[in-house]
């Protein structure tokens, strides 16, 4: 593959996993945890992420009441555990449908012979 194809399939990955990050954090989201712990989940998906990019998304997305968040104190080190809220627990499945639903045609498209 020729270094033009190259760069245009790394933006094309870049453009595809800055869409989907939300729905990832979401779905992982189903049980309360610490930011940290998520990373670690997300990366074990293989799904590249750093904390400069999760941290603002949970602060975002708590935010505009997709999730909450409080403090651990139980720990030596406090830790802040994140968790949706009834809204987000809506959103995240109604994220899942519309990527499946998508995912489906995108593959018909695809392999449409």
């Amino acid at each position: 593959m020729d270094r033009d194809n190259i760069e245009y399939l790394d933006n094309f990955e870049r453009e595809l996993r800055r869409g989907s990050l939300v729905l990832v954090v979401l779905s992982l989201l189903g049980k309360p945890t610490h930011g940290y712990d998520l990373l670690l989940r997300i990366e074990a998906h293989h799904v590249s992420m750093d904390t400069d990019t999760l941290y603002p998304l949970l602060r975002r997305l708590e935010a505009q009441e997709i999730l909450t968040s409080y403090w651990d104190h139980q720990t030596a080190r406090p830790r802040k555990i994140y968790q949706l809220t009834e809204r987000g627990k809506t959103l995240a499945k109604a994220m899942q449908t519309t990527f499946e639903k998508y995912h489906h045609t995108i593959k018909e498209i695809i392999h449409h012979d």
